[in-house]
C-alpha cells in the first residue's frame, strides 16, 4: 500500500511550512492588509477569491446579526454562565450551542430554500405561480418555512432589507431570492398575516444559498456574526463581578403543595423506618 493511500487526513483549507502559512495557497503574509476580514472568510470557506460585490455582501452579512441584547437566549446563557464560571471561552461556548432551530441559525431557510426552489421552480410557469404550488404543498404537509416572522419587526424586517439593498448593487441577487420572496408573498397571502416579515436570518440564507454557501456554512458564518456582540456581553458581565446569577423569586410561579414523604412512600408500597 502507497503512502498516500495510507494517509487518512486531507485538507485543503491551509498548510503549514517552516517560514509561512498558506490559506488556500495564498500565503498568509500576502493576505495580511491586502485581503479584508470578509474576503478572507469568503476565500477560506468558498476556496476561491470572491468579487468585490461577493465581498462587500459578506461584510454586510457579518454585520446582519452583531447583538440583539438580552432577547437573545444565547446571550442571556452566556452571562449566566460566566456569572459561575468567569470564562470567555465557557461563556462563547455556552451561547454557540444556543444557536439552533428557532433562534439565529439559517440552515433551516436554506434547506428549504434550495429544496422547494428544486422541486417547485418550473421554466414554463411564473415564479409567482410556482410559489403558490409550493405553499399549498407546505400547508398541506404542516411544514416550517425558515426565515418568515420576527417577533418585534411587522411588515418589513429593516436588516433584512438592508441585505437586499446591497446584494442588488453588489449583483448577486438572482433567481434564487426571487424565489424566496415569491414563497413570502403566496405565504402570507395563504394564512392572512400581511405582517410576517421576511427577517434578516431568513434573508441571509436566501443571498448565501444565491452565492452557493452550503445551510451549514450560513450557520457558521451567522455565529460569527453574532461573536464581537457576545465577547462584549461576557466582557460586560466579568467586569460587573456578578456571581451566580439566578432567577429572580417575583419571576417565577413555584408549585407551593407540600408532601409528606412518609405518607406517599408507605401508600406507594414501600416500607417506611420512623425518624
Amino acid at each position: 500500500m502507497s503512502t498516500e493511500a495510507r494517509k487518512s487526513w486531507t485538507t485543503s483549507v491551509s498548510d503549514v511550512e517552516e517560514a509561512d502559512v498558506f490559506i488556500r495557497g495564498y500565503s498568509l503574509g500576502d493576505l495580511i492588509g491586502n485581503v479584508t476580514f470578509s474576503a478572507a472568510t469568503y476565500l477560506l470557506i468558498r476556496g476561491q477569491l470572491p468579487t468585490p460585490g461577493q465581498a462587500k455582501v459578506i461584510e454586510a452579512i457579518l454585520c446582519s446579526v452583531l447583538d440583539y441584547s438580552l432577547k437573545k437566549p444565547g446571550t442571556v446563557a452566556a452571562r449566566y454562565c460566566v456569572s459561575g464560571n468567569p470564562s470567555m471561552v465557557a461563556g462563547l461556548a455556552t451561547a454557540m450551542l444556543s444557536a439552533g432551530e428557532y433562534t439565529l441559525a439559517p440552515d433551516s431557510a436554506g434547506l428549504f430554500i434550495r429544496s422547494t426552489y428544486e422541486t417547485h421552480r418550473k421554466a414554463d410557469m411564473s415564479i409567482d405561480e410556482c410559489a403558490e404550488a409550493a405553499v399549498d404543498e407546505i400547508r398541506a404537509k404542516k411544514m416550517r418555512v425558515g426565515g418568515f416572522g420576527h417577533p418585534n419587526f411587522k411588515y418589513s424586517d429593516p436588516r433584512a432589507q438592508k441585505l437586499k439593498s446591497i446584494a442588488m448593487d453588489a449583483g448577486v441577487w438572482g433567481d434564487v431570492c426571487e424565489w424566496y420572496e415569491a414563497v413570502h408573498r403566496a405565504f402570507i397571502k395563504r394564512v392572512n398575516k400581511p405582517e410576517m416579515a421576511i427577517n434578516e436570518v431568513g434573508m441571509m440564507a436566501a443571498i448565501l444559498t444565491e452565492m452557493g454557501f452550503t445551510p451549514d456554512e450560513m450557520t457558521g458564518l451567522a455565529l460569527l456574526s453574532t461573536f464581537p456582540g457576545v465577547v462584549a456581553h461576557i466582557s460586560e458581565e466579568l467586569q460587573s463581578k456578578t456571581r451566580i446569577r439566578t432567577i429572580p423569586d417575583d419571576a417565577v410561579d413555584y408549585a407551593r403543595e407540600r408532601k409528606s414523604l412518609a405518607d406517599d412512600m408507605s401508600a406507594a408500597g414501600w416500607e417506611t423506618r420512623p425518624n
